[in-house]
């Protein structure tokens, strides 16, 4: 489905945005045919109120969208999203004294209303479309939006058409749209070239383990991006129970994430030299799945103990990363949706991430906030370190006691990346419990358009 800016302007319909402080000044510029309608119908500039204002024949003449207060602004991402639904079909002219932050924000929400996931049934975007504001970058905000609607396509998607074959398939799409090379390692070939804990994972299913490697751009500073694609997880021998099985699907949230930041990346034509390593697996019960009580070998070299076969995304990255760093980059990011600790920690809308310096913390915070991308940095709280080190093997991939999971899940992948590397990692949720503006029910992205307002100023680019 294409989030595109509408581009015929002749017939445009003008959206007044008015917050509540400004409605009187609003409402004295109009007419008095006018403002007899909008006090009949109680329109007081309501945040995410919508009122048709026609002309004399009954048409739409023009439409006014409340905007409220800034505590009300405040509880609320894409404002402007929430007028697309109750606005009749037509093109709009927005009309709206916004600063460049609220309009960027607001104008790729509006794109991102636009998204509906149409595999399996007919779905229809709204009908009302706006034009690109004249101060925004229309392309870089619909190359952001296709990017984005990447991500959401990828997590919708059922394991019975997005396995990890279907997921590697993806990958070559991407690729082939922006003249990117594709390499993959699959099944026993794991084992041939080190990837064990890959191996180990994924040899229960019928569909084949394999690590999926992006690489795009010959000139600039690197970057290599690490995405989980655990396409479903039953939790292994460790069973997880049915409700806890159902949005399993987007256990390849972390994957379908770093792709839709390279979609973003690509289309962008930032100068880097990117990397995208996914190591895409089904965590599946069969007679060879591994066990508890299992002591794995790493790629690093790192033995594990595998006391819950539930905790089997960080052993995926673990060997995903050691190759990474075996080639440092300049940044190295992972993204998992890995731990349940991360949502009670900070909830379904917000991305926990981890950073090994102050500066690279700081600018992803910067990034979320002008970007409408909600982050928070958690710690690597290094005294939880003897939590991952079970005594019989040098790490355990699931330390008891349920504290602080988030973080020792962090401190885990930490080990596989030098003590120099400037590295993040990402705990995302990537599912939207409830419809909300421009974030329909279902596969999100999270975290992507934070990194990427971040990457100038961490790759001076």
């Amino acid at each position: 489905m294409s989030l595109t800016f509408a581009e015929d302007s002749s017939d445009a319909i003008p959206l007044h945005v008015v917050s509540a402080d400004g409605f009187d000044d609003w409402l004295s510029g109009l007419s008095e045919r006018q403002r007899s309608w909008v006090v009949a119908n109680g329109f007081k500039g309501t945040l995410g109120k919508v009122l048709v204002l026609p002309n004399e024949n009954g048409m739409p003449d023009a439409a006014v969208m409340g905007y409220g207060t800034s505590a009300a602004r405040s509880r609320s991402r894409f404002a402007l999203a929430r007028a697309q639904q109750a606005l009749p079909e037509g093109n709009y002219r927005l009309v709206a004294g916004l600063s460049k932050v609220e309009l960027d924000e607001n104008a790729l929400g509006w794109l991102l209303s636009r998204y509906r996931f149409d595999r399996y049934r007919d779905a229809v975007a709204p009908g009302a479309a706006l034009l690109a504001p004249a101060d925004v970058d229309a392309k870089r905000l619909e190359i952001i939006a296709a990017g984005e609607a990447l991500t959401r396509d990828l997590i919708n998607t059922p394991t019975s058409d997005m396995g990890p074959d279907a997921l590697e398939e993806a990958v070559r799409d991407l690729a082939g749209d922006f003249g990117a090379g594709c390499d993959v390692v699959t099944g026993d070939a794991l084992l041939d070239e080190n990837f064990p804990m890959i191996h180990a994972v994924g040899r229960a299913s019928a569909s084949h383990p394999r690590l999926i490697e992006l690489t795009w751009g010959t000139e600039g500073p690197t970057l290599t991006l690490v995405g989980k694609g655990v396409c479903f997880d039953t939790g292994g021998l460790d069973i997880k129970p049915p409700a806890s099985m159902l949005l399993m699907k987007k256990d390849m949230g972390g994957a379908a994430t770093v792709l839709g930041l390279a979609h973003m990346i690509m289309g962008l034509g930032l100068p880097v030299k990117l990397r995208v390593l996914i190591p895409a697996v089904e965590n599946s019960i069969s007679g060879n799945a591994f066990r508890p009580s299992d002591i794995l070998m790493s790629r690093k070299g790192l033995t594990v103990e595998v006391n819950n076969t539930d905790a089997e995304g960080r052993l995926v990255l673990a060997d995903a990363l050691a190759l990474a760093d075996e080639t440092p980059p300049d940044l190295l990011i992972s993204m998992a949706t890995l731990t349940g600790a991360a949502r009670v920690a900070v909830g379904p809308d917000i991305a926990p991430f981890f950073a090994t310096d102050a500066a690279l913390a700081a600018a992803i915070r910067a990034g979320g906030t002008a970007a409408a991308d909600p982050v928070w940095e958690l710690p690597y709280h290094l005294p939880y370190e003897d939590m991952i080190e079970p005594g019989i093997a040098d790490l355990d991939n699931a330390p008891r006691g349920g504290f602080a999971g988030s973080i020792t899940a962090a401190l885990f992948l930490r080990r596989f990346v030098t003590d120099t590397a400037r590295y993040a990692h990402f705990d995302v949720y990537g599912w939207q419990p409830a419809d909300a503006p421009a974030r329909p029910k279902g596969g999100v992205g999270q975290g992507a358009r934070a990194i990427l307002q971040a990457l100038p100023g961490l790759l001076n680019l």
